[in-house]
């Protein structure tokens, strides 16, 4: 992870990552969480360098921390086939903190074991506290370590900001021309809009992932769905699955 920080009211307090790692946008077929086959000149030369490694550490004076994704060094082994290996390659690899959601008293278990059969040393243990509590100090954790409720303010109305964010994020996936009257924007005085395909009434499809939950889920994510399907249209608008 980089960071950097930014003033509110003259306070440093927003810490900053580059993600993903090396490697990620040359997985094998595009498939997420895949594996990168490749020479080490093309990981070096093609995907090492827009990120940060242990060389960056070494050689470049990297001040930041480097922090695993979600469950990652579960993805290093087949899940629970061989733990303690998963641990130990990442934290020897130069990861400094680990995003463990839910299993976390097996990895801290594993750590222990791991760090007293000196599997990991423990300089690489304390060069990694060192750069994540010198991260903390230079944003001003510890002297302002809650959010300052006074800023609410500038926020605004959330789902006023929702709905303009989901106006503006939306996507024209084709437009008529070479002489056709384009489709958009859609006559004012149309009365019906078929809204149709796999995404039309699938609350789960249309908020996608990162939302209720991680990938995102097929059907009814939240009660208070608020999707409308008319059965006969004037124009056609297709969502499909994709």
């Amino acid at each position: 992870m980089i960071f950097f920080c930014s003033n509110v009211n003259f306070r440093p307090n927003v810490v900053a990552g580059a993600k993903h790692f090396v490697g990620d946008g040359g997985i094998e077929g595009g498939v997420n969480e895949h594996n990168t086959l490749e020479t080490y000149y093309d990981l070096f030369q093609i995907h090492m360098c827009p990120y940060l490694y242990s060389l960056e550490k070494d050689e470049h004076g990297f001040k930041g921390f480097i922090i695993s994704d979600w469950e990652g060094i579960d993805r290093i082994t087949s899940p629970g086939s061989n733990y303690s290996y998963s641990v130990s390659s990442s934290i020897n690899a130069g990861m400094d903190m680990v995003m463990v959601p839910f299993k976390f008293e097996n990895y801290i278990s594993n750590l222990i074991e791991l760090v007293n059969s000196g599997q990991i040393s423990m300089s690489i243990i304390d060069d990694a506290i060192r750069r994540i509590l010198r991260v903390k100090f230079i944003v001003g954790f510890f002297k302002h370590p809650k959010t300052d409720r006074s800023l609410l303010g500038m926020v605004g109305n959330p789902v006023k900001i929702a709905r303009e964010a989901v106006r503006k994020s939306l996507v024209l996936l084709k437009n008529r021309n070479g002489g056709e009257k384009p489709l958009l924007p859609l006559n004012k005085n149309t009365q019906k809009i078929l809204v149709a395909g796999t995404h039309a009434d699938n609350l789960g499809y249309q908020c996608g992932g990162w939302t209720i939950s991680w990938a995102g889920n097929n059907g009814s994510m939240t009660v208070n769905k608020n999707l409308i399907t008319q059965k006969s249209c004037v124009n056609l608008i297709c969502l499909y699955h994709t």
